[in-house]
């Protein structure tokens, strides 16, 4: 008796282990694409729904998807909205491992063939490298994962002797809360509600539990799976804290439609049980109280947005940036949050410079410049505590395009504060026609969406500026030697345009980083223009 309770334990274990281990190595696997589907093909709920799905499946982790969407609304990456789509869609997602243990250790009892192959997945591991090892260190968690599944099921097997259905609470209201209650534990303290529902399938085939009982205890695991994205948003900002709320939210509506659903069809559960087995019976009423729940939220996802920021309201001033140093722990993800950060400051400056190069200028925005200042120092601090792998040469090559990007709004922020030559600029016949143009260039930048052609136009404006720039000042210096312009005009106007020339050329540098960034490709070299200033 006492041996088989340290299998049933040591199972347990390896199971965890094993599930860790795999599902570590396929998140690795996914890698930027996984992360780029979640951020970009996330355009609706209903696509939401699918891609939370998706990405569950692939990971075999509810858990690790949840808090990836939570650090992708707290860098801004995907609204609230979007966001509630994927937390549905991982609910679906994850009993595709209770379907994966069932057909795996129950039906096809693939334990011996997981210790032969055990060795080979190990050695892949370890001497492998790239794919290789990243295949191996799969195969070797899903193979730990079955030898596990395998103890369970030996150790559970003279256990079940003692552990009885007649010790579990009985088929009554508060019965079947204690049992809710005792699948939440167990999925709390395994922080993994895949080896709590195999841990629920073991008990079952072993005659431990009945399975009505099985059922509660999984309404109670489908609660206790949130429990790790609250944990991540703790101290994190106000929108990682309202999507731990409602994916909390959405599973205890769920939970308590499932309540009823098994109560009241328990005969039908009963008879698909006689039909195939008690396994597969759990297993269908786990899938389909997903899947109801799901349907029932999906339609009412933009009200029920509005409610979660309702019950988390933000009382402080909005932020220019919002960077949640939880995000560092998954440095792509840190990442694509800088470069939305970037980005948003960028716009806040052509905004401010756009409505100062008009024709009657509007220096209200560039008398905010300040809030950039502190956002930069703020980006600054946060890429500098990114940590890159040292097999993910493309995060290189989006972290060197980083740098240069906060170079660059460095500098033009610094412009910006030189609000004094925009007079000169506007008040001279050959300046003024290429500073309004310049002006409404970048106010196109500053209002989504932009146009591919939005972006390219202040590279064309920057060659005109620096050609004209030249020929300008010739005329200036011929015009003050003719006494048309004074000494200090001269000067006034040559600064002007070298300040525009200067300010276009950030811009333009600017603008390409984050074409760069974005498409993940190496940043190019240094180059001359860049180390002007």
């Amino acid at each position: 008796m006492d041996d088989n309770i340290f299998l049933l334990l040591g199972g347990i274990g390896m199971f965890l282990l094993g599930m860790e281990i795999m599902t570590a190595a396929l998140k690795d696997s996914a890698g930027s694409n996984l992360r780029n589907l979640l951020a970009g093909f996330t355009t609706t709920p209903a696509r939401g729904v699918a891609t939370g799905t998706m990405s569950t499946m692939i990971i075999q982790s509810s858990s690790a998807t949840t808090v990836m969407t939570v650090g992708f609304v707290g860098a801004g990456l995907i609204s609230m909205t979007q966001a509630l789509g994927i937390l549905y869609g991982a609910n679906i997602g994850t009993t595709a491992t209770g379907w994966l243990v069932s057909i795996l250790g129950f039906k096809l009892k693939l334990g011996t063939v997981a210790m032969v192959g055990l060795f080979p997945a190990a050695m892949a591991d370890l001497l492998g490298r790239g794919a290789v090892a990243r295949v191996g260190r799969v195969l070797a968690g899903l193979f730990l994962l079955l030898i596990g599944l395998e103890l369970m099921q030996t150790g559970m097997s003279e256990v079940s002797d003692v552990i009885t259905p007649d010790l579990l609470p009985g088929p009554t209201f508060f019965g079947f809360l204690a049992l809710a209650g005792i699948g939440v534990g167990i999925t709390i303290l395994m922080q993994s509600s895949s080896a709590a529902m195999a841990l629920a399938l073991v008990m079952l085939q072993a005659g431990s539990i009945s399975l009505t009982q099985a059922g509660m205890i999984v309404i109670g695991m489908n609660i206790g799976t949130t429990f790790t994205a609250i944990l991540a948003s703790l101290g994190g900002s106000r929108s990682m804290r309202q999507t731990a709320l409602a994916n909390l939210l959405f599973n205890i509506v769920t939970s308590l439609i499932a309540f009823p659903l098994l109560i009241l069809g328990r005969g039908a559960l009963g008879d698909l049980a006689d039909a195939t087995d008690e396994i597969t019976a759990l297993l269908v009423f786990h899938t389909g109280f997903n899947l109801v729940g799901t349907a029932l939220f999906l339609p009412a996802t933009p009200a029920f947005a509005r409610l979660i920021e309702r019950l988390i309201p933000d009382h402080r001033p909005a932020a220019l940036i919002t960077l949640d140093r939880v995000l560092l722990k998954d440095p792509h993800s840190a990442l694509l949050a800088a470069q939305t950060a970037a980005w948003d400051i960028g716009c806040h400056l052509f905004d401010a410079l756009g409505l100062g190069l008009q024709r009657v200028p509007d220096y209200r925005g560039l008398a905010t410049v300040g809030a950039c200042d502190e956002a930069i120092e703020e980006l600054r601090g946060f890429v500098s505590d990114i940590r890159l792998p040292d097999d993910r040469p493309q995060e290189e090559g989006i972290y060197s395009a980083l740098l240069f990007q906060i170079d660059h709004l460095l500098r033009l922020s610094a412009r910006a504060h030189q609000t004094g030559h925009i007079e000169p600029l506007l008040e001279d016949r050959m300046l003024r026609r290429p500073a309004l143009a310049v002006g409404a260039s970048l106010a196109r930048l500053s209002v989504e969406p932009v146009s591919d052609q939005d972006m390219m136009r202040p590279h064309r404006l920057y060659k005109i500026v620096s050609h004209r720039r030249h020929q300008h000042r010739r005329s200036l210096l011929l015009a003050e030697h003719a006494g048309i312009y004074s000494v200090t005009e001269v000067f006034a106007h040559t600064d002007a345009m070298r300040w525009l020339d200067r300010m276009l050329h950030h811009v333009d540098r600017m603008i390409h980083y984050h074409q760069v960034a974005a498409k993940g490709l190496p940043a190019a070299g240094t180059t001359a223009a860049d180390r002007i200033d």
